[in-house]
C-alpha cells in the first residue's frame, strides 16, 4: 500500500518544531503538518527567508498555525538562545531536519568543521536544550534527518573535526552517520531512563533541494551551478517525495522508538517509507556511546538522560 501525506492522522494539538523550515523537505514537513491541524514553529536561519516561507505556507494552507523563530545550528549561542525563548509549555515533536552537503571546507561561530558542526553538532546541542520540554509532552517525539549516503562512511572519531584531511563528501556521509548514532543512542537513553520520548532516523533519498546550489554552495561558480541543478533535474526525486519519510516517522502513530525510515527502492535512492534494520550503524552502541560523550563535551550540553 502507497504511503501518501494523505495517511497522516490529525495533528491538532500538536506542536512541532521543523528545523530549516524556509525550502525543500523542510518546508514540505511544515506544511503538511500543519496542513493537518499542527501547531508548527519554522526555524530558520534567515528571518527574510522564514517570513517568506511562512507566508507561502499560510497561502497554501489558510488555515494553519505558524510561528517563526530563528536558529543559526552554525552558531551555539544562536541555538542556545532559541531554546531559552521557548515559550510554550511543552514541545511535541521536534524535526530535525536542517543540514548543509558537500560545501567547500568552513568552521562554525565555533570553530568545528562546518558539515560536522552544523549537521551533528548544532542538531545534538538544540535537541538537549530542549529535551525538558520534550519530555514536558505527553508523547514526545524527535526526528533526525540522516542520509542514504551514510552507508559508506568510514566513521574516523580522530577526525570528526577536519582535525586532518579535509574531503568534502567525507565529511558529509560521516556527519549523516553521526546523525543516525544520536538518534538511536537517544533512544537507547530514553529507554533506560523510563522516558516515553521516541527518537527517529530518517533517510530521504536523492531529493531536489538548494541544499546542493544555495549557501556555501553558491559561491561555488557558474558551471558547478548549472551542472549541479541539471543533475537535480534528471536524477532526483520531487521534494514532496523526499518528505515522506520525515512524515512517516513524525506522524505513524504506532511507529517504534529507534526506527530509521528510508526509500524502499535501490540503494535507498527512491521509493516508499519502510523501517530498515539491518544497518550495521543502528547495532553499533559503543560509537554512538563515544560519539555522544565527545558532543556533549564540544557543545557543553549535557542531557538529563543518564547512559
Amino acid at each position: 500500500m502507497t504511503w501518501t501525506p494523505d495517511c497522516i492522522p490529525d495533528q491538532s494539538g500538536r506542536l512541532a518544531v521543523v528545523t530549516g523550515a524556509n525550502s525543500g523537505i523542510g518546508y514540505v514537513t511544515a506544511r503538511e503538518l500543519a496542513h493537518r491541524g499542527a501547531h508548527v514553529v519554522l526555524a530558520c536561519r534567515s528571518r527574510e527567508r522564514g517570513q517568506e516561507a511562512m507566508q507561502r505556507l499560510r497561502t497554501e494552507v489558510p488555515h494553519a498555525r505558524t510561528e517563526l523563530r530563528l536558529l543559526d545550528l552554525a552558531d551555539l549561542k544562536s541555538v542556545r538562545s532559541f531554546a531559552e525563548g521557548w515559550s510554550h509549555d511543552r514541545l511535541d515533536l521536534l524535526v530535525n531536519n536542517a543540514g548543509v552537503a558537500l560545501v567547500p571546507f568552513s568552521r562554525t561561530a565555533d570553530g568545528f568543521e562546518s558539515q560536522f558542526g552544523i549537521n551533528h553538532l548544532g542538531t545534538f546541542a538544540l535537541t538537549g536544550l530542549l529535551m525538558p520540554h520534550l519530555l514536558a509532552s505527553a508523547n514526545p517525539r524527535v526526528v533526525t534527518v540522516s542520509s542514504e549516503g551514510q552507508r559508506f562512511a568510514r566513521f574516523d572519531m580522530a577526525n570528526l573535526n577536519a582535525e586532518r584531511r579535509y574531503r568534502a563528501a567525507f565529511a558529509y556521509v560521516q556527519s549523516k552517520r553521526a546523525n543516525l548514532y544520536f538518534a538511536m543512542e537517544l533512544q537507547r537513553r530514553a529507554d533506560i531512563n523510563g522516558q516515553k520520548l521516541r527518537s527517529m532516523a530518517v533517510a530521504p533519498g536523492l531529493t531536489r533541494s538548494n541544499v546542493l546550489t544555495g549557501g556555501a554552495n553558491s559561491t561555488r561558480g557558474r558551471a558547478y551551478g548549472i551542472l549541479t541543478r541539471l543533475l537535480l533535474r534528471i536524477a532526483f526525486r520531487p521534494t514532496p517525495d523526499g518528505a515522506k519519510t520525515s512524515l512517516y516517522a513524525a506522524t505513524v502513530p504506532d511507529l517504534p522508538g529507534g526506527s530509521y525510515v528510508v526509500p524502499d527502492g535501490p540503494l535507498q535512492l527512491r521509493g516508499e517509507p519502510v523501517l530498515r534494520r539491518r544497518e550495521r550503524a543502528i547495532r553499533d552502541s559503543s560509537t554512538a556511546h563515544q560519539l555522544w560523550m565527545l558532543s556533549e563535551q564540544l557543545t557543553d550540553v549535557h542531557y538529563s538522560l543518564s547512559p
